[in-house]
């Protein structure tokens, strides 16, 4: 053992540490990480927004249903003031299928009407509010096509009390007919759009659920296809789910 001038023995201490290359291996590893674990978790965030708005499209699903077994009829897209269900669809179906007799002014952007992986374009930067969910009004017809809707529209009243609901019974196929879907425009209706780019510009389309639309149906089950199988298909198998009658309508294209 070594001995200073005082003749006291001195403890040699062994120090070690990380020299700089070790320090860039170590950041490296971390990045590789990092890098592997990003996309994990933003997949598993995109499939919880998912399984969210699949959960709120099946509460919409019930909702139709009940107001189905009150009224033996689906929302009209507006109803005038004197009509017994007045107000747009959504209106109707807060009132006639959750009960609830005095809606708060936007509640369809919060709850059971908002998906999570919503996002929108510049056009709606500038003010309005946008919707997530739209109605399946006119079928494979131009919206605004109000004289022979193929949707859920429903019938033509008068002036005061606009449009009546559509009667159960002139759903075709409830388990084959879509009802209400993702909004990728932010309108209020669910409509046939054969031109993606424009939803990719207004809404997103793509990166909302990887590619694919949540869809509840008229009977209340949930599906979610492609959006080429529901937007631009025009074969008789994707376009008959659009019309009440289920027939494929090519000719309104």
């Amino acid at each position: 053992m070594p001995l200073d001038s005082n003749s006291k023995p001195v403890i040699l201490l062994s120090t070690s540490a990380f020299t700089l290359i070790e320090l860039l291996v170590v950041l490296a590893i971390i990045s590789i990480l990092v890098a592997l674990l990003l996309p994990l978790i933003s997949r598993s965030k995109g499939k919880a927004q998912q399984i969210q708005c699949v959960g709120n499209l099946r509460q919409l699903g019930l909702g139709i249903q009940n107001f189905l077994a009150v009224n033996h009829a689906y929302p009209s897209s507006i109803a005038g003031t004197n009509s017994d269900n007045p107000g747009t669809w959504m209106l109707q179906l807060q009132r006639g299928g959750f009960d609830i007799s005095a809606p708060k002014t936007n509640f369809f952007s919060e709850g059971v009407w908002h998906c999570p992986s919503a996002r929108w374009g510049s056009s709606w930067r500038s003010g309005g509010t946008p919707t997530c969910y739209g109605y399946n009004a006119f079928g494979v017809l131009r919206v605004g096509n109000r004289t022979n809707a193929l949707g859920l529209h429903g019938r033509f009243i008068s002036r005061s009390h606009l449009f009546a609901p559509l009667p159960e019974s002139e759903v075709t196929s409830p388990s084959e007919m879509m009802a209400i879907g993702d909004s990728f425009t932010g309108g209020v209706d669910f409509m046939r759009q054969p031109d993606l780019d424009y939803l990719e510009r207004v809404g997103f389309a793509s990166s909302r659920h990887h590619g694919r639309v949540n869809v509840v149906f008229c009977d209340g089950h949930v599906e979610s296809p492609s959006l080429k199988f529901v937007f631009t298909d025009s074969s008789d198998a994707a376009l008959v789910r659009w019309n009440r009658d289920h027939q494929p309508h090519r000719d309104e294209l």
